[in-house]
């Protein structure tokens, strides 16, 4: 990160800072100078080093680990990063739903290490304060819960998106939002409202088994496109695939994308509407981490740059505030009227003090003080979670490093089956996510997994990924000598 002149004097001092690591007077692992400490240092705002530090992290230099301040990122390997699987053309139809369906049972069990789930631990949410919220709203509103909003839904929730919208780079309207319940049914009505059953449908690989799931019950085919763990679609594979093969719609998430935690870059996001455009596609972007970015900063949707409303942009509160409230909602472009009567049909309307909650939350200036935290505490979360892998898997193990989201997606050496580490983990009270189901090809990531960092590195944590890793070298030592034993 080579010092540069700058009119702005957080650029400076990031750039200063930056030739300091690159040089190693400041080495990976070490504790960088506390904001105010630094700031009294160089006679300047705590502001002005809180900015400096934002852009350190977004170039990968510094991390942030709750309550302990700013540390040097350890640096790793590139090549340690999970390999993009190979181009496949052909459309193939999911079928998912048995292996989610073991995941979600297994979760059930309250005594069983959750390391299979995408959730975030209580204490990080603002449940309690929506709680409150709902509560009041219910004590003042006599007449609460007597009517339901049908589609477009709930106007005041409508509003407070809008106006957040804003700050996404989109500024679209309260008429452009339909309430859903939750992300899952926004991706279900997008898909009914752009495609048939029988039409393929391109997507991410590996990807969100929900995703896949959706797909899968509406007996439509998936086109997988690899991805890049940094920078997400291959998007000279997607225009190859887009010649040779006849597709319906995109399904993306250039935000943060579960299970990677890749970002797209803007120019990348650009291209990639361009190749919609041409082919006159629409795309459905899933943009639920949207807002979990590790850089502190909030990337444009692919929906920031849509000119003719190709693009459905999907969204929820549950990665954020409280996935047991189940607000989620859609921006449907051109496909508006027909995601409201779908929306109708399929749900009714959704719940309005959950909504009215919500929307009182969006509107408040404590929601991006949360967001502020949050981002914090997820992004050391992953760190820690990451470097415990790094040091306890075998040897070879590819594991990401997420730009954002608090999932890791990890690529076992050959050998470790992931569905039999599943199987063998669950059976110790830890629930992993195996790789077979983030794909319709089920042998596609036979030996990856994705593990959920959204609860503290407890030595309970710490406990299970000791598990994990043992009965991984187990097995990958097994596959040698059956190996040995063949030949």
């Amino acid at each position: 990160m080579a010092a540069a002149a700058s009119d702005f004097l957080y650029e400076q001092l990031a750039a200063e800072l930056g030739d300091a690591i690159e040089r190693g007077a400041l080495r990976p692992g070490e504790r960088m100078p506390s904001v105010r400490r630094l700031a009294e240092d160089r006679d300047v705002s705590v502001a002005t080093v809180v900015q400096a530090y934002g852009v350190l992290e977004g170039a990968g230099l510094v991390e942030a680990r709750p309550k302990s301040g700013f540390f040097v990122r350890r640096k790793t390997d590139e090549g340690a990063t999970p390999r993009p699987p190979r181009q496949a053309v052909t459309a193939t139809r999911p079928a998912v739903s048995d292996g989610v369906g073991r995941l979600i049972a297994a979760l059930r069990d309250p005594s069983v290490v959750p390391l299979a789930a995408a959730y975030l631990d209580p204490g990080t949410l603002r449940v309690a304060a929506l709680n409150r919220i709902a509560a009041a709203l219910a004590r003042e509103v006599s007449t609460l819960g007597a009517r339901d909003d049908a589609p477009p839904g709930l106007l005041t929730l409508r509003r407070a998106l809008a106006r957040r919208s804003v700050t996404w780079g989109c500024a679209l309207t309260e008429h452009d939002f339909v309430c859903t319940i939750g992300a899952t049914e926004a991706i279900m009505l997008a898909l009914r409202a752009v495609a048939r059953p029988g039409d393929a449908i391109v997507v991410e690989s590996p990807t969100y088994f929900g995703i896949l799931q959706a797909i899968e019950s509406l007996g439509m085919k998936v086109v997988e496109i690899p991805a890049h763990p940094r920078t997400g679609f291959d998007l000279g594979a997607l225009a190859a695939a887009l010649r040779a093969t006849a597709v319906r719609a995109i399904v993306c998430m250039p935000t943060a994308a579960n299970p990677l935690g890749s970002v797209m870059p803007d120019d990348a996001k650009a291209e990639l509407y361009a190749l919609a455009v041409r082919h006159d596609l629409p795309v459905i972007e899933d943009d639920v981490y949207g807002e979990l970015c590790f850089d502190g900063t909030r990337p444009r949707p692919l929906k920031a740059f849509d000119r003719d409303g190709r693009v459905l942009l999907c969204g929820s509160v549950s990665k954020t505030l409280a996935p047991g409230y189940r607000v989620g909602w859609i921006a449907a472009g051109r496909w508006q009227d027909a995601v409201e009567r779908l929306k109708f049909s399929q749900s009714l309307a959704c719940p309005t003090l959950t909504c009215m909650a919500v929307a009182e939350m969006l509107a408040s200036g404590s929601y991006d003080r949360h967001l502020r935290r949050l981002r914090h505490t997820v992004a050391g979360q992953v760190a820690s979670y990451r470097e415990a892998v790094v040091a306890r898997f075998p040897d070879g193990t590819r594991v990401s490093a997420p730009r954002g989201g608090f999932v890791l997606w990890v690529e076992l050496p050959a050998g470790a089956d992931a569905l039999l580490l599943q199987e063998r983990a669950l059976a110790r009270g830890v629930a992993i996510a195996p790789g077979p189901i983030f794909s319709p090809r089920q042998q596609r990531f036979a030996s990856c997994l994705r593990l959920s960092c959204g609860a503290p590195l407890t030595p309970k944590v710490l406990g299970a990924l000791d598990l994990i890793a043992q009965l991984s070298h187990d097995l990958i030592a097994r596959g040698h000598r059956t190996a040995r034993a063949s030949a």
